[in-house]
């Protein structure tokens, strides 16, 4: 079921579910810079054999996990693998999802239910797993790696928005348990935007055009260093990745009706090449939803998809909300200053 790379070391007890590609991948990597341990669970072989190389070139020691994280016997029995071979779980990073491009009434129950089983309740079942093993210990972070669409529901995914809606009210109700029992266990969530990663070569689409995120697009490494620093900062309940994120966020919270109109005008073509037809999968066809993209075919993915030409690799949206007390305290103190100055500047 597992397979180990690399020689044993120090650093933190790291698992990624999703490992294989995408966000996850870039997420290993950066816990691996870090000389962290981690264990990279996922479907897809070829991609988490790729995954487990870019691992160890990294610094880091890998182990392999061959998993489906809708099955929770599957999904307990990976993170037992993980405690025997590293000791102790550290931090858990809930990243695995699945998605359906198209409208709600051109998904199948069963498709509706996988996307669910996957996103939602394999973030369940990986906190559940996590537990088990952080709560006798009464140390651990557990991070729930979300959206945008956590807050604010967009056309064409409503199997995904809904997952991520769920999450996002799952992860507070335990973050409340949590602290009424004063646990060294902590849980946060890190909110992301579009992101240039294969999710939208592999996506089961039913759209004319191919799938893509919405402007503007971040490299998956944004992401990845923010999952890292909330990892190490995770009394903080929630971070919020881009600055589309934040206005997304905002502008939700502000107005939603308004939103709601604007994404109705726009949320379908921004969600497609539609100039570009699909040409891997066909429209209909199954993606990864049912079984690892790299399957049939031995590909590994790798983290980053095919917007390379327009991702940005910084956001200083994420910079200012992982150091948003530093700055309060810059603000804090230049209105003193300038409270002080102007009260000498009367006396004078």
């Amino acid at each position: 079921m597992g397979k180990r790379r690399g020689a044993p070391g120090g650093g933190r007890a790291v698992v990624v579910t999703g490992a294989s590609g995408g966000v996850g991948r870039a997420t290993a990597v950066a816990f691996a810079a870090r000389g962290d341990r981690v264990a990279l669970l996922a479907r897809g072989r070829e991609g988490l054999a790729a995954a487990a190389d870019e691992v160890q070139r990294a610094g880091g020691d890998a182990l392999v996990v061959s998993v489906d994280t809708a099955d929770a016997k599957a999904v307990d029995a990976a993170a037992q693998q993980v405690a025997d071979a590293f000791g102790h779980i550290d931090v858990w990073v809930n990243n695995a999802f699945a998605g359906v491009f198209a409208p709600f009434t051109e998904i199948t129950p069963d498709e509706f239910r996988r996307v669910t089983e996957v996103t939602y309740l394999g973030c369940v079942f990986g906190t559940r797993a996590a537990l088990h093993h952080m709560l006798p210990r009464d140390r651990g972070t557990i991070v729930q790696v979300g959206s945008a669409l956590a807050y604010r529901g967009i056309p064409l995914q409503s199997a995904y928005c809904g997952s991520k809606h769920a999450i996002q009210g799952f992860n507070e109700s335990l973050r409340c348990e949590l602290l009424h029992a004063h646990s060294g266990v902590c849980t946060t969530m890190v909110q992301l935007p579009g992101l240039n990663t294969p999710q939208f070569d592999w996506v089961l689409n039913r759209m004319p055009g191919r799938p893509r995120p919405v402007a503007p697009v971040y490299q998956p490494e944004v992401a990845a260093r923010a999952i890292v620093h909330a990892a190490s900062h995770a009394r903080r309940r929630e971070y919020w990745v881009g600055g589309s994120t934040a206005a997304t966020l905002i502008a939700n919270a502000v107005a939603p009706g308004v939103l709601d109109r604007y994404l109705a005008r726009t949320g379908f073509d921004s969600q497609q090449d539609v100039a570009s037809q699909q040409d891997e999968g066909g429209r209909g066809g199954p993606g990864n939803l049912w079984s690892p993209a790299d399957g049939p075919h031995g590909r590994d993915f790798g983290a980053h998809g095919r917007f390379d030409d327009e991702a940005v690799a910084d956001s200083p949206q994420d910079w200012v909300s992982r150091n948003r007390t530093r700055m309060g305290m810059g603000l804090l103190a230049g209105g003193l200053g300038a409270a002080v100055t102007a009260g000498l500047r009367r006396r004078g």
